[in-house]
């Protein structure tokens, strides 16, 4: 797959996805939500390699990985909510994330999982 059209269309989606949420938050969410990186990745990693076996180990990382990803859409809100300026609470936030990020790594290692 050539690298100019994975640029292209990763950049279409994200841009996409941020001009839906000036109209509506909800609908920019909803289209940021969904695990289009995720998706397009596993397209990318499959018609590059054409290996279920490796699309499936990144499909099962990515599950556990998203966990603590959730960290930081906790948190940003209520950082915001708190008064924090946003790149404070975006900071803050990624911060977090970061940790829970390390405490799932070592957790995955501990039992194996990965």
């Amino acid at each position: 797959m050539p690298y100019l059209v994975k640029l292209i269309v990763s950049a279409l989606l994200i841009v996409l996805a941020s001009e839906i949420a000036r109209r509506s938050t909800l609908l920019g969410a909803l289209l940021a939500s969904v695990p289009l990186v995720s998706v397009l990745a596993m397209v990318w990693l499959y018609l590059e390699t054409r290996d279920p076996e490796r699309v499936a180990a990144f499909a099962q990382d990515v599950f556990w990985l998203v966990l603590p990803s959730l960290a930081l859409f906790l948190a940003l809100p209520w950082l915001l909510r708190a008064g924090l300026n946003f790149f404070a609470a975006l900071g803050l936030g990624l911060g977090l994330t970061a940790l829970a990020y390390a405490g799932t790594l070592a957790l995955l290692r501990r039992f194996d999982a990965s």
